[in-house]
Formats: C-alpha cells, sequence, structure tokens
C-alpha cells in the first residue's frame, strides 16, 4: 500500500495555551458509524499531529472515489457474520435470488436508531429480504468488523506491540440522538468487545459536528471552498461569468489530488482562515449526511483555543437518504406500490443494485445540467413486471403522466433535469428552512459563518441552494475533503476530549420528589398524607434545564437515602422534557426517560443483621451523595456513602424504559 507524501499541513498560528493531557492511550481510533458510509481513521499520541485514514478497500463504485465504506452488512442465513461493506453489496448481489431470500443484507440501518422513539437492546431491524434481528446484534458485527480491520493497520504500522487497553476508541453519533440512542452505540461497542464496560473511559461517543467543528477551526484558506460570490481559491479571485463552476472544477481538481494521501496533518493552534476572515470566532456547522441534518453553534474562546457551544444541536432526519426515498416514491407511483414491494421481496438483490445505480447518478447531478440522467433497470425488473402486470415497464411510463421520465430504447429510465430537481428539492429544502430557524434565534443573530460538512455537503444541488438562499447573510465554506472533515475532527477529539469546554443541554432532565404541601399553591389531587404530615407528590427537582450552559466536570449533587433497612438498591427515575416551564412530573410533555440505580449491597451501605440495634438508626439515616455530569456527550453519574466515604457502584441507563 503505498504512502504518498503529499500530507496536508496546518500551521499553527495563535499556539494554545493549554496543558497537554496525560495520555495512557497510545493510539486514538475514531469510526465515523455513517448512514450510507463508514470508515475510520486513527493517530498515534506520540504523533498527535499525524492522523492516518483507512486504507482503500477492494471494490467501489462508480462516481464515488472516496475512502469510506457504504455502510452495508451481510448476514448467512444462521445469522452468522458473512461481509461489510463493498464486499457485502457484490456478495449479496452474487447470490442466486431464491438463496438471497433467505440472507440478511442490511443498508441505512442508522437511520432506524433516530427514529425507534422507545429504544431498548431488544429493538429488532428487518433485512431487505424481511427477515428480522436484533438491532444490537448488527450495529456489534458492523462495529466488530471495524476493531479488526483497524487494530491490523495499526499494528503493521506501529513498531511496538500494541495492548488492547492502550486503543482509546471515539464512535461518532448524531448531536441531535437522544441519550438512549448514545447509550445503544456504547452497548453494541461493549457487545463487540472494542471495550470491556468496566473501563467505559476507553470509549468516548463523538458527536458528529462537534467532531466537524474541531476540525474546521484548524483550517486554512486554501483548504476550503467559499461559496461566496468571486470564491477565493488559493488566495485568487476567480474571475468569469460562472465563478460557481470554475471554482468547483478547480475545487474537484484539488480533491482528486488530495484523496491519493492517506495521512494528513494537524498542527496544534488555529488555523489561520480565522485570523484572515475576520468574522469573529462564532460559526454554525451544518453537518449534512446520508442520514441527518445536524446543526451546531460554537464560539472559539481564546486564548485557549477551547469550543463553547451557543445553542442546543438541532436537526432532523433530512439527510441525503431522502433523495433515494423520493426516487422510491416515485417508483411506486409509476409501477404501483405494490408491485415494487413484492420486487423487493422476490428480488432483493435486483433491488439493490437499483438503488446503487440510482446514487450513483445522484451524485452527478447539478444546478445547471441540461441533460438527462440515465439509470439502466435490471433486466430482471423488467421481466418481472411485464410477468405480474402483463404490460411492458414502457406503457407503464406512459400511462403514468410524469412528462419528465422517459423510456429509452437501451432499457433506461431518462430522468431530466426537471425531474432530479423534484427528487432533491424536498430534503434541501428541509435544511435550508431548518439553518434560517436556527438563524433568527437571539444567540445565532450575528453569526455569519457556515460550514458545510458531511457527504451531502459535497452535492452541488445542495451548495447551490444553500447560496441562494443563505449566502445574502453569512459566508459558506466547505472543507475541500468534506466526507472526511468528521473523521478526521473525531480524531483530534480522542487526543484531546477537553476542548469543547461548554455545550448546551438539549433537555430539562429532573428527578420526581416529595415537599410540604402548601394550600392553595398546590393542587388537592398532589396531596400525600404520610406520617401525619401533608405532602405535595410528583414536583419536578430540576438537574438541568433545556438550553442551559454546562460546562466540562460541572456536577449536580443530590443526597438520597434508603426508605428502609436492609435495602439493596435505590432506583430513582429520571424524567425529561423538551420545555423548561413545568411544575410538576405530570405535566404534558414531560416523560420518563431513564432510571439511576444505586446498588447498595456491595458498598456495605445495606445494614447488617437487625441485631445491631444500637447502630440501627445511623444505618437507616445513611445518606448516598450522588453526582451527576451532564456537561459531556453523555450523562456520567457517580455516588458515595457519606458516612464511609465508600464508592457506591451507581449506573444511569436510558435502554430499558
Amino acid at each position: 500500500d503505498m504512502q504518498c507524501t503529499d500530507v496536508f499541513h496546518f500551521c499553527a498560528c495563535r499556539t494554545e495555551v493549554r496543558p497537554r493531557v496525560a495520555r495512557p492511550f497510545s493510539v486514538v481510533v475514531a469510526i465515523d458509524f455513517g448512514t450510507t458510509s463508514s470508515g475510520y481513521a486513527f493517530s498515534f499520541t506520540e504523533d498527535p499531529e499525524t492522523i492516518h485514514m483507512m486504507r482503500r478497500w477492494e471494490g467501489g463504485d462508480p462516481g464515488v472515489a472516496n475512502q469510506k465504506s457504504p455502510t452495508c452488512l451481510l448476514l448467512t442465513p444462521d445469522l452468522r457474520f458473512h461481509s461489510f461493506g463493498f464486499a457485502a453489496r457484490d456478495s449479496y448481489h452474487d447470490l442466486d435470488p431464491e438463496e438471497a431470500r433467505h440472507w440478511l443484507y442490511f443498508d441505512k440501518f442508522k437511520m432506524k436508531i433516530h427514529s425507534t422513539s422507545d429504544l431498548t437492546m431488544e429493538t429488532e431491524l428487518e433485512s431487505v429480504s424481511g427477515r428480522r434481528v436484533r438491532a444490537i446484534e448488527v450495529f456489534a458485527h458492523a462495529l466488530r468488523f471495524f476493531r479488526e480491520h483497524v487494530l491490523k493497520e495499526v499494528k503493521d504500522q506501529s513498531s511496538s506491540v500494541l495492548e488492547g487497553n492502550e486503543v482509546r476508541w471515539v464512535i461518532t453519533v448524531p448531536a441531535v440522538w437522544r441519550q438512549p440512542a448514545k447509550q445503544f452505540m456504547r452497548e453494541a461497542a461493549y457487545l463487540a468487545g472494542l471495550v470491556t464496560p468496566d473501563s467505559p473511559d476507553q470509549l468516548l461517543i463523538a458527536l458528529e459536528p462537534e467532531a466537524a467543528s474541531l476540525y474546521c477551526r484548524k483550517l486554512h484558506l486554501h483548504q476550503v471552498i467559499d461559496l461566496s460570490q468571486r470564491p477565493i481559491i488559493n488566495g485568487l479571485d476567480v474571475e468569469g461569468s460562472h465563478p460557481f463552476d470554475s471554482s468547483f472544477r478547480q475545487a474537484r481538481e484539488q480533491l482528486r489530488r488530495a484523496r491519493h494521501s492517506r495521512t494528513f496533518l494537524v498542527e496544534s493552534g488555529t488555523g489561520e482562515l480565522w485570523s484572515e476572515m475576520q468574522t469573529g470566532d462564532r460559526y454554525i456547522v451544518a453537518d449534512c449526511g446520508g442520514g441527518t441534518v445536524d446543526l451546531t453553534v460554537h464560539q472559539i474562546e481564546q486564548p485557549q483555543g477551547t469550543l463553547k457551544e451557543l445553542y442546543k444541536a438541532s436537526g432532523g432526519p433530512y439527510g441525503a437518504v431522502g433523495v433515494d426515498l423520493a426516487f422510491e416514491a416515485m417508483l411506486c407511483q409509476i409501477f404501483g406500490a405494490d408491485f415494487i414491494e413484492s420486487f423487493k421481496a422476490k428480488r432483493p438483490a435486483a433491488w439493490v443494485d437499483l438503488t446503487i445505480a440510482f446514487e450513483a447518478r445522484k451524485r452527478t447531478a447539478a444546478p445547471g445540467r441540461a441533460n438527462s440522467l440515465n439509470i439502466s433497470l435490471p433486466f430482471s425488473f423488467i421481466d418481472f413486471y411485464k410477468r405480474h402486470r402483463g404490460q411492458s415497464v414502457e406503457t407503464a411510463l406512459r400511462k403514468s403522466n410524469m412528462n419528465f421520465i422517459k423510456w429509452s430504447s437501451q432499457g433506461m429510465l431518462r430522468l431530466s433535469a426537471e425531474a432530479m430537481n423534484q427528487l432533491f428539492q424536498p430534503t434541501i429544502n428541509n435544511i435550508i428552512k431548518h439553518v434560517e430557524n436556527l438563524m433568527q434565534k437571539e444567540e445565532v443573530k450575528d453569526v455569519r459563518f457556515l460550514f458545510l460538512v458531511g457527504g451531502f455537503a459535497e452535492s452541488p444541488m445542495l451548495q447551490r441552494a444553500a447560496q441562494n438562499a443563505l449566502g445574502r447573510n453569512c459566508r459558506i465554506i466547505i472543507p475541500h475533503d468534506v466526507g472526511l472533515t468528521i473523521l478526521k475532527g473525531a480524531v483530534l477529539f480522542g487526543l484531546d476530549p477537553t476542548v469543547v469546554r461548554v455545550r448546551r443541554c438539549p433537555l430539562t432532565y429532573g428527578v420526581g420528589v416529595l415537599n410540604r404541601f402548601v394550600e392553595g399553591r398546590h393542587p388537592r389531587d398532589k396531596l400525600l398524607i404520610k406520617d401525619g404530615r401533608e405532602w405535595c407528590t410528583d414536583i419536578l427537582d430540576r438537574f438541568v434545564s433545556v438550553d442551559q450552559s454546562v460546562a466540562l466536570g460541572e456536577v449536580v449533587r443530590r443526597s438520597y437515602t434508603p426508605a428502609r433497612m436492609g435495602q439493596r438498591k435505590i432506583i430513582i427515575n429520571i424524567y425529561c422534557s423538551d420545555t423548561d416551564d413545568i411544575t410538576y412530573i405530570t405535566d404534558p410533555g414531560v416523560r420518563k426517560c431513564g432510571a439511576i440505580t444505586l446498588d447498595l449491597l456491595e458498598s456495605g451501605a445495606v445494614a447488617a443483621s437487625a441485631g445491631d440495634n444500637d447502630k440501627g438508626s445511623a444505618i437507616e439515616r445513611r445518606e448516598i451523595r450522588t453526582t451527576m455530569q451532564f456537561g459531556d456527550t453523555e450523562i456520567k453519574v457517580t455516588a458515595v456513602d457519606v458516612a464511609t466515604g465508600q464508592l457506591v457502584r451507581a449506573s444511569i441507563d436510558f435502554l430499558s424504559n
């Protein structure tokens, strides 16, 4: 595998005055587990400036030159792992159609985690042929595959022997994901053997736009495309009637050159992009991926160069997959939804071929195109339709009255530029609308800087729409290797997770408590009489409020006491809400989202035999002080027995709701 020498350099213009973190790990590995494509990158902690990108794999699609692999997984009929990525796709394609119905092929399965409201370890995924399997198994298979590939490659590049505990793993998730989904990824990593549950700190969950942001703040002018009307590429104004197109041509050329290199150099400090732009130190990162669009607003804090989140993460399921779904809906409109369903079930591999053919075309769609895009229909589609419907595909197209889709004699669907536009429009409009809404928020109003990152940001359709809709209010910047931005940023995050210093809470979290009942203030239906005292039940004790700023390391402390002697566990239900104007856990919009468990048995906090009567009262009033952290990418909890100073085993669970 030839290592090319052109490495990307980031020059330090402002040196960061931050203490170097003591690093027990010798290598940081980031896995960007995407909806449509996935990849990994790593860096050795003694040379943190160099980021190694994953090796190119066998296979590949026409028109897709990238270093990531499609997120597809193939399991055998007896549910064993067969292959991942291009290999999975090719093997599935080569199966006999009868046989293929018994195999399990999964693609774009990450979306399911986003859309499932009551995610648990038992949540199932459906393969293309309709067979179901537990989602956690599918994710674990994929992560296990990455683990083997990564470790082999790291070993090839490292002179010393690697112990398992020397690797810090970073897995990226969308920032808009809720706590259960983040925990789900962590559990899948435990199942895949990346790390053991006893050393949770060896695995970090990184937020995708946050990772992108870490990378973007190190960029130079020659490493980005500026979409403003006179794009500056390599410091030169690009003249001409279509500054847009020529700048993209140049950028593509640079992308092609850059792709051959697998190592990137990242220097400490902030890239000179910032000093050159003089637009202040605040920016929006719009991470436009396959599945979701994720918006984050950051401010660079000087002189440390740390980041502070200015508004809570927002976004939604408006990724590039929306365009594929629009294509599928269009096929259903022409050929009938029932036909498409049965074609998928009976000829699953041919269906996958058709989606791949569409995706390759989708990538070439550009606003200025006048000519049609041809998508070849698999022979089995044409044949299957004729047998099922007794008429030809051509007739169906004619009858459907869709003027902008024609049938070509070579067996292709011809999509006019207008048709392609219609497929893109709903998804792109959703993205633009989301960014516009965000820009109207008080905290975001004066931000003049928008980074477009993620795979969908490569689409000229999205770039043009963003420039037209948003270009008046802000400068839109696209890093050159935009599909790999998150991966590189995730490595930077793993090298120093303290770099994001302040985050905003996505939700209000708290627990239900009893307070003294106050006549006239509390409703009668909340009255509880206990030991002759009047209590008001269900009052929300707030830990943090939605959109509250929480710094890393900031804690919320509460003390809890066992209700009775010999109690083995204290279980505290956690409630959350999207709004903050709530008083009771029974208010509309408040939902139970998880539980904290304090294990009293292990820490000796359970009273001994009832014979110790003289000490009984002290033990009864035993106080367990619980400390919670909301400033990290995941919610964390620890607890201590105040009387003995011993740690109490504390866990927080959002998945068994």
